[in-house]
């Protein structure tokens, strides 16, 4: 594998006390729980406790006040061990941002410190059972009512929404204004009006609790509101390039382990008479599947490189998270074809990781979202129009 120049000692120490964390506290009981289809709290709270949770909020609200690179590698590191359980990176790395850059000063004390000792979960309440990836025509509405917003709608395939304490939930604070209409609401999970449904069954990613939310005349006090009134929908725009990002990072550190997972197999299996690796079938799929992963490698880590400039434009990350998980999909295809047999059976970490590795195609704006960002950019409406 190429150096990688963008971390630093301090950065290596943290990813040693990373990988020690994952194999006490995570891959001995990840099993189970993907059998409970959820991940106990009181992990949360060993994760904050070892500085593990928030490592870019400040230190003044309670986190590290380290740079984006610390999240990376723990987003990095959990996914290499198939950990796709524990929802650290949608906690650190996609929630708590909003906090950090639209939150008041008094939402920022209340929440980020609790955030980042694990004793407060959180969630991000942005799809509905209409649509995922069409933000601008959710249905859940916030309207106002003296000092508070009353609020009714629902939503699905909310990651942890079964353990949140908190949600950020888009809304719709003016029905009639389409996109501009969209504001997003700070909102406890012990409120009168807001039951959870059930507990979603996945063909992967067993272990994170997925949930239905209902929202039925719930009363949320203004103060609640996440930035300004009406600019939700910027709001996620400008979050969501990091968000994307994140996904890149997942879907090329599992991609990159399954490869390490196959090429153990194949130099340890035999059959007639020589070693699975032996077979020029296996050796060139394997090379060809390595140098995809390191030309995608190279462009995520220049992908983080523009991001700790602030300078990862939308389109950049689109098409790293296009990219990224179409290649994730085929590799793991791929790594389960050389495992044969073996690799369809579910002890076998290749077959969870195939089956989790298709949630990057559609999760965070499927795949066909992506073309459609980039193409945009590609061709402009008055191009498009000339056509």
């Amino acid at each position: 594998m190429i150096p990688r120049t963008l971390f630093s000692l301090e950065h290596d120490i943290f990813r040693d006390s990373v990988r020690r964390f994952i194999a006490d506290e995570i891959t001995p009981q990840h099993a189970e729980w993907e059998k409970a289809g959820i991940v106990p709290r009181d992990l949360w709270r060993k994760a904050g406790a070892a500085g593990f949770l928030c490592t870019e909020v400040p230190e003044e609200y309670g986190g590290a006040g380290g740079d984006f690179l610390f999240g990376a590698i723990m987003v990095e590191e959990m996914a290499r061990a198939g950990a796709t359980g524990p929802t650290f990176y949608l906690h650190s790395e996609i929630i708590s941002p909003y906090l950090v850059h639209y939150g008041t000063e008094a939402q920022k004390q209340r929440w980020l410190p609790a955030m980042a000792r694990g004793e407060v979960i959180t969630a991000l309440g942005m799809s509905e059972p209409s649509g995922g990836s069409d933000l601008a025509a959710i249905k859940t509405t916030a309207i106002r009512d003296g000092d508070e917003y009353v609020v009714n709608g629902q939503k699905v395939f909310i990651t942890s929404g079964h353990n949140a304490d908190l949600l950020v939930l888009a809304c719709k604070t003016d029905p009639k204004a389409g996109a501009r209409g969209i504001s997003l609401l700070l909102v406890e999970t012990d409120r009168p009006g807001f039951t959870r449904g059930r507990k979603l069954e996945k063909i992967g990613c067993k272990a994170q609790d997925t949930s239905e939310l209902f929202f039925q005349d719930m009363r949320v006090p203004a103060a609640n509101l996440l930035g300004q009134e009406g600019r939700g929908f910027h709001q996620l725009m400008q979050e969501l390039a990091q968000e994307r990002l994140v996904q890149g990072i997942r879907a090329i550190a599992s991609a990159e382990a399954a490869i390490e997972w196959t090429l153990d197999y194949a130099t340890q299996r035999r059959m007639f008479g020589q070693t699975l690796a032996d077979f020029q079938n296996t050796r060139f799929r394997l090379a060809e599947m390595r140098a995809e992963t390191q030309a995608q490698r190279v462009f995520l880590d220049r992908c983080i490189e523009l991001h700790l400039a602030r300078q990862l434009s939308a389109t950049d990350a689109a098409m790293l998270k296009l990219t990224t998980t179409e290649l994730q999909g085929r590799v793991m295809d791929g790594c389960l074809q050389l495992f044969g047999g073996w690799g369809y059976m579910w002890e076998f970490p290749i077959a969870r990781a195939f089956v989790d590795a298709r949630l990057g195609r559609i999760g965070g704006g499927a795949v066909e979202v992506m073309k459609e960002i980039i193409a945009r950019e590609m061709l402009p409406a008055n191009r498009r129009s000339e056509r």
